[in-house]
C-alpha cells in the first residue's frame, strides 16, 4: 500500500515535523538548571551548546536575537539558569531545546523557584478575592509576628503607640531569616490562631535582599496564612518587595509602619474602609495583571511559533549544521588527497633511475661480496683436499720405500729389476736411491 493513500503511515519528514509540533504545544515554556558544555558560537552569532546534569544532557540552541540580552559570557562549566521552549531539528531528528534567557543559577534560580510557586498556588486559587477576609474595624487586640529583636517590630509598636495607645499587642516572636524560619513562621501562625487571643495579625519583617526575605516565599508559609482564620496583614520589606505572602495575605502593607497604621484607629479611621477597599482593588489588579501575564506568555508563544523569525531561525541553525558538516568532508577529502599524494611521491621515489641505480650497484656489490667468498671457501677446501691427497699419494709412493733404505734398479730400458736371474754379464742397470742414482755395469 502506498503512503501516498494511507494517511497512517508516516514519511521521516512528516514524523519528525509532527513530533516538533507535539513537543512545541504540549511543553510549551520550560525553566532548566544545568551545567554548560560544548559551547560553540559560529560567525552566525547564534550561540549551540549542551545542558548537563550528573546523569544526562539536552542539545540547545540560542539565536542571537536572544543571545544578545545575555549579560554574562557564557563558558563551559557554568551553572546556569535558563528559559527554553521544547522543539526538534528535523533534519537530523535532534530532540532540543530553544532558548531564550539565560542568567547565572544563582538569583535566577529563587527567581524561577518564586515565579513557579506563584502560578502554582494562583492556579489552585489561593489568591482569589473570594478568599480574602475583610479586617475588623474596631480590632480589639492585634497580634505581631515577627523577629522580637528586629526592627520592624519596633516599627510597628511605634506607630500603634502613637496613633491609638490603647490598644492591646501581643507579639508572637520567631526567627525570620534563615534555614527554619519558613516552619517557625508557620508555627506562630498556627499558635495565634490556637490562642485565638487578637483579631488581626501582622507577619512580616524589614527589608533585605531576596535571600533574606525568601521564608515568606515558602509553600508552607503561603499555605499557613491561607488557612489562617485570623485575617492576615504581610508586611514583609519595603515598598518595592513582593513576596509570595503578599499574594496570599488578606491585606499587603508596603511596610511594617503602614501595617500598623491600616489596622489601628486614629482620627482618620473613617479612612479606613477606603485604605482596606484600596488594599484589596490593589491585590485583585495584581492579581488579573499575573493572569493576563500568563494568557501573554501563551499567546506571544503561539505567535512565536508563526513568525517569520522562528522559521529563519530553524533555517539558520539548519546552515550552520550544513555548513559544519561541508567543513568535515572537505577537510576529510584533502587528507585523503594529501595521504595519496604523498604515497605517490613514495612510489615515485622508489621507481626514479638513481635509486633503481642505486639498488643494482648495492646488489652488483654484494654478488661480488658473496662471489670472493664462496672463491675463497672454495679454495680453502680444495688445499685441504689436495693435502689429504697429497697424504695419500706419499703414503704409496716409492720414495717413502726409497727413504726407509730400499733401493730400485732398472735396466737400460727402463725395465725393473726385482729378480737376479734378469741380470746379465757386462749389462749396464741404473740403481736408485732415497738421495740420487747410481750407474753400474754387471760382472
Amino acid at each position: 500500500m502506498s503512503s501516498n493513500t494511507n494517511p497512517n503511515i508516516f514519511t521521516v519528514s512528516r514524523l519528525n515535523a509532527e513530533v516538533r509540533m507535539l513537543l512545541e504545544n504540549e511543553m510549551g515554556i520550560v525553566w532548566l538548571v544545568g551545567e554548560l558544555s560544548n559551547f560553540s558560537a559560529p560567525v552566525s552569532g547564534h550561540w549551540y551548546f549542551s545542558l548537563k546534569d550528573s546523569r544526562a544532557q539536552v542539545k540547545c540552541a540560542m539565536f542571537k536575537g536572544n543571545n544578545r540580552r545575555v549579560v554574562f559570557k557564557p563558558a563551559n562549566g557554568n551553572q546556569v539558569l535558563v528559559k527554553a521552549r521544547l522543539s526538534l531539528y528535523e533534519p537530523r531528528g535532534d530532540y532540543q531545546l530553544i532558548i531564550e534567557s539565560m542568567q547565572p543559577e544563582g538569583d535566577g534560580r529563587l527567581q524561577q523557584m518564586f515565579d513557579e510557586l506563584k502560578m502554582k498556588l494562583a492556579g489552585e486559587g489561593l489568591f482569589a478575592q473570594s478568599l480574602k477576609q475583610p479586617l475588623p474595624k474596631n480590632p480589639k487586640c492585634i497580634g505581631v509576628i515577627t523577629s522580637k529583636t528586629g526592627a520592624a517590630l519596633y516599627d510597628i509598636l511605634d506607630v500603634l503607640k502613637r496613633r491609638d495607645p490603647s490598644l492591646p499587642v501581643i507579639i508572637y516572636p520567631t526567627v525570620v531569616q534563615g534555614e527554619d524560619a519558613p516552619f517557625k513562621i508557620a508555627q506562630a501562625i498556627g499558635r495565634a490562631n490556637t490562642r485565638n487571643e487578637c483579631d488581626i495579625l501582622i507577619v512580616g519583617r524589614g527589608g533585605g535582599s531576596l535571600e533574606d526575605l525568601w521564608c515568606f516565599n515558602h509553600e508552607i508559609v503561603a499555605r499557613t496564612i491561607a488557612a489562617s482564620q485570623i485575617p492576615i496583614v504581610s508586611a514583609v520589606g519595603h515598598e518595592i518587595d513582593v513576596t509570595i505572602a503578599d499574594f496570599v495575605a488578606d491585606v499587603r502593607a508596603p511596610t511594617p509602619s503602614a501595617a500598623a497604621e491600616i489596622v489601628s484607629r486614629d482620627n482618620s479611621h473613617k479612612d479606613h474602609t477606603l485604605v482596606t477597599k484600596q488594599q484589596r482593588l490593589q491585590s485583585a489588579w495584581r492579581q488579573y495583571l499575573s493572569d493576563q501575564k500568563v494568557l501573554l506568555n501563551r499567546l506571544t508563544h503561539q505567535l512565536e511559533r508563526r513568525h517569520p523569525r522562528y522559521q529563519l531561525e530553524k533555517q539558520s541553525q539548519r546552515l550552520d549544521d550544513i555548513s559544519a558538516r561541508l567543513y568535515r568532508a572537505t577537510r576529510k577529502k584533502i587528507d585523503i588527497l594529501y595521504r595519496q599524494l604523498e604515497n605517490t611521491q613514495q612510489s615515485l621515489g622508489f621507481y626514479s633511475p638513481a635509486n633503481t641505480l642505486n639498488r643494482q650497484r648495492y646488489n652488483l656489490q654484494q654478488k661480488q661480496d658473496r662471489l670472493i667468498q664462496s672463491m675463497k671457501s672454495q679454495l680453502i677446501q680444495n688445499k685441504h683436499q689436495l693435502a689429504l691427497r697429497v697424504e695419500k699419494l706419499d703414503t704409496v709412493s716409492p720414495l717413502s720405500t726409497l727413504k726407509r733404505g730400499y733401493s730400485i734398479t732398472k735396466n737400460n730400458d727402463g725395465e725393473l729389476i726385482t729378480q737376479v736371474e734378469q741380470l746379465k754379464s757386462g749389462q749396464e742397470i741404473s740403481t736408485t736411491f732415497a738421495n740420487g742414482t747410481v750407474r753400474s755395469i754387471v760382472k
